[in-house]
C-alpha cells in the first residue's frame, strides 16, 4: 500500500514516529508491532509527556533552547514595562499639547493662503491662434 493511500491519521502517526526515533528502537527491540503505540498515540495525543522519553537528544536540547528564549523574552518585556512606568505622563501631555498648537497654526496658515488665492483675479486666456509662416 503506498503512502498516498494511507488514512490521514496513519500518515500523521508516521510523521510522529519519525520525530521520536527512540520509539522506533523500542518497537524493534520488543518486537510487539506498532499497534500498541498507535493506540496509545490516539488515546493520549502527541503532546502527552510520556512521549518525551522517545524524542531525540537534539530535539530535547531544542526544547531547552526554546525555554531559554522564552525566559529572555519575558525578561525583555519586564524591562520594557519598567521603562514605561518611568515615563512622566505630565511631560508627555505637555508635548502633545504643544504639537496640537503647532498643527493648529499650520492649519490656520493654510486657510489664509487659500483665502488669498481665491481673492486674486484669475487671468482669462484668449483663444490661441496658430500662424503659418
Amino acid at each position: 500500500m503506498s503512502e498516498t493511500n494511507l488514512h490521514p491519521s496513519i500518515q500523521a502517526f508516521k510523521q510522529f514516529v519519525e520525530q521520536h526515533p527512540k520509539l522506533i528502537e523500542e518497537a524493534r527491540q520488543k518486537q510487539t508491532g506498532w499497534q500498541p503505540y498507535y493506540e496509545k498515540w490516539v488515546l493520549l495525543g502527541e503532546e502527552d509527556p510520556s512521549w518525551q522519553a522517545y524524542k531525540a537528544e537534539a530535539q530535547t536540547e531544542q526544547t531547552e533552547t526554546d525555554q531559554e528564549s522564552a525566559e529572555k523574552g519575558n525578561e525583555m518585556v519586564s524591562k520594557m514595562m519598567g521603562m514605561a512606568s518611568q515615563f512622566d505622563l505630565q511631560k508627555l501631555s505637555g508635548h502633545i499639547h504643544q504639537l496640537n498648537g503647532a498643527l493648529d497654526n499650520v492649519k490656520h496658515l493654510i486657510g489664509q493662503y487659500q483665502g488669498v488665492k481665491q481673492q486674486l483675479p484669475t487671468k482669462k486666456k484668449g483663444p490661441t491662434f496658430f500662424h503659418k509662416d
